[in-house]
């Protein structure tokens, strides 16, 4: 498994550094690519990234000294932040859809569609044991 998640990464940074994005932290990629789709909430991005408050809260200002990200105060709610893309990190976003859309392209002409299927199912199912454990092992049944 392991070496099938490197397929994607190592194309990501391929492309990445193509574009001259060679300095994105790690999990910098994915919280562009939330910005990016913008339909996760804060608090859905921490939880997706896997990680606690502060170290979100690090990876966004490494972002924002590299150049990738805006922040601002929220106008609706001076508590909350807002995050946005600049253009470099919209440039890196895009380099980051480019790698991915290459890798699920060739997929696609390397499995049948019932295989591909069955792939997304598997991952989907993946998916949901880890939701699973973090809610305390309910295995479903």
């Amino acid at each position: 498994m392991r070496v099938a998640r490197g397929s994607y990464r190592q194309v990501i940074e391929m492309e990445l550094a193509r574009g001259g994005f060679e300095d994105l932290p790690r999990n910098g990629g994915f919280l562009l690519s939330y910005l990016a789709n913008g339909d996760e909430s804060i608090e859905e991005m921490i939880h997706g990234l896997g990680v606690s408050k502060q170290a979100f809260s690090q990876l966004v200002d490494t972002l924002v000294l590299r150049g990738y990200v805006t922040r601002d105060i929220n106008p609706q709610d001076r508590r909350r932040i807002t995050l946005a893309l600049t253009d470099r990190g919209r440039g890196a976003a895009d380099a980051i859809f480019t790698a991915t859309k290459a890798v699920d392209e060739e997929l696609g002409r390397r499995l049948s569609k019932a295989e591909m299927a069955g792939l997304k199912r598997g991952l989907a199912v993946l998916g949901e044991i880890k939701e699973s454990w973090e809610r305390g092992h309910d295995d479903g049944r």
